[in-house]
């Protein structure tokens, strides 16, 4: 979703970008990734690809989330320096915080304390991620950056039954329950976590914005050993509200029910922005506008999403 979101980006302003599928290019096979930048030559690298889920998934596939994450950023952030590349961008998450990190979440509360249980191998993989990059402007010389953004959400997500975020999961559920008639809908949890959603359009604006900043700009505005940016839009909302905003959006007219036997995660998660905004930057698409939108792509490209589940399953 942040990759070709990024990429539709870069190609409106006329930039050259090679990119492979994952079909094309496992980016967890070390040769496979020297090969690719041997032969390619890139000058500016992003990295976006991930492996990635809400609770239910973090919770089922703790291994795949850590090793998946770990290799394809040691293989690409290592073979992008091996192949001359000195610019690279990182996009990690806010999952890098503390559970009981203070709210809204600086940049300076990374290590700080113990991570969120549900998903901490994934937190891990992105805060190595983090480190590698700066690990290598240090020894040498490099301008790798890192981004840390916010929920994200918008065209291209995955709104697949299981395996999706809360947003595009809640997307689905109603749009189904109300195509359905169906009276009542439960969503996980108390309902009382707050999370903070940023919409992918901005997330590409932002990457690209820290990516181009001078370099003088950035280490001014960062340190070393503490490189990493926070991208959202400073304000949150909670799972039982948005569930309400999501109803509205997809028609739905009846009964929201909540399932405190099913975990909450951590009970809020807002960045602090203020690193960013200072820059220059901050978030355009509202949060309602920004789901009525995904709503339509969603709307217009659900039969793939069938197909996807009916594959899955068989």
């Amino acid at each position: 979703m942040v990759g070709g979101a990024i990429l539709r980006r870069l190609q409106t302003r006329g930039d050259r970008v090679v990119t492979r599928r994952h079909a094309e290019l496992d980016l967890t096979d070390q040769a496979a990734v020297r090969a690719f930048m041997a032969a390619e030559r890139p000058d500016t690298v992003i990295l976006a690809a991930a492996k990635v889920g809400g609770i239910h998934a973090n919770n089922t596939y703790p291994a795949k989330f850590i090793y998946e994450n770990l290799m394809m950023q040691a293989n690409v952030i290592h073979q992008a320096h091996a192949a001359g590349v000195r610019r690279l961008l990182f996009l990690g998450s806010s999952c890098i915080y503390p559970r009981a990190a203070p709210q809204p979440m600086t940049e300076d509360a990374l290590l700080t304390g113990p991570l969120e249980p549900t998903n901490e191998p994934y937190a891990i993989a992105k805060i190595a991620g983090i480190k590698l990059c700066e690990s290598y402007n240090r020894q040498y010389g490099t301008d790798y950056r890192s981004v840390m953004p916010t929920n994200l959400y918008g065209p291209g997500d995955n709104f697949h039954p299981e395996n999706s975020h809360v947003l595009p999961a809640l997307i689905r559920r109603f749009h189904e329950a109300a195509q359905a008639g169906h009276e009542t809908v439960t969503i996980w949890g108390s309902g009382e976590p707050r999370r903070e959603f940023l919409h992918v359009d901005d997330m590409a604006e932002a990457s690209l914005f820290v990516l181009d900043l001078d370099k003088s700009t950035y280490e001014a505005n960062t340190k070393p050993m503490l490189s990493h940016i926070n991208v959202g839009t400073g304000t949150d909302i909670t799972i039982l509200d948005l569930a309400k905003l999501v109803a509205g959006v997809t028609g739905f007219q009846g009964r929201i029910t909540t399932d405190p036997t099913k975990p909450d995660g951590t009970m809020r998660k807002l960045m602090d922005v203020s690193r960013l905004t200072n820059m220059g930057w901050r978030a355009r698409i509202g949060l309602e506008t920004g789901v009525a939108e995904t709503y339509r792509w969603f709307l217009d490209h659900q039969d793939d999403f069938r197909g996807r589940a009916r594959r899955g399953r068989s």
